[in-house]
């Protein structure tokens, strides 16, 4: 059974939770899902480097929601070409379910906890994961 570590960072704690929960809820008979919990989304990167032996796959959750300075640019930006470069560079499957939301209602959308048309970042990132790690090489 393939192993997946979902980071799951806590700024946020409720977003995260509802990210969490569905990821957890849509692969938990599919894969072998641990969790690791660290401050905020800039701790990502260097948890799952910290990990990328022991596991197949993994997912990043969490939540940055704009504010008046460019903090939110500049974290944003450094997480996802963190996350990206460690998929590419170690042939990895990282799922991204970071929501990054001018407000918390766009927040609140994406996770679940508001009402809304909008999946689920954490199902997403957690659907995205599996596609990878199944869907291997054809042979011709």
């Amino acid at each position: 059974m393939k192993r997946i570590l979902i980071v799951k960072a806590n700024y946020y704690n409720l977003i995260s939770n509802k990210l969490a929960k569905q990821s957890i809820s849509f692969l938990k008979y599919k894969m072998k899902i641990s969790v690791i919990e660290v401050p905020g989304i800039f701790e990502i990167p260097i948890t799952i480097r910290k990990n990328l032996n022991k596991f197949d796959g993994f997912i990043a959750l969490g939540c940055v929601i704009k504010g008046q300075t460019p903090h939110f640019d500049l974290i944003c930006k450094a997480t996802f070409n963190a996350i990206m470069s460690l998929s590419i560079t170690y042939n990895k499957p990282i799922g991204n379910g970071i929501i990054t939301a001018l407000n918390s209602n766009q927040a609140h959308e994406r996770c679940g906890i508001k009402r809304s048309s909008k999946p689920n970042k954490g199902l997403e990132a957690a659907k995205a994961v599996l596609s990878i790690l199944k869907n291997g090489p054809k042979k011709a």
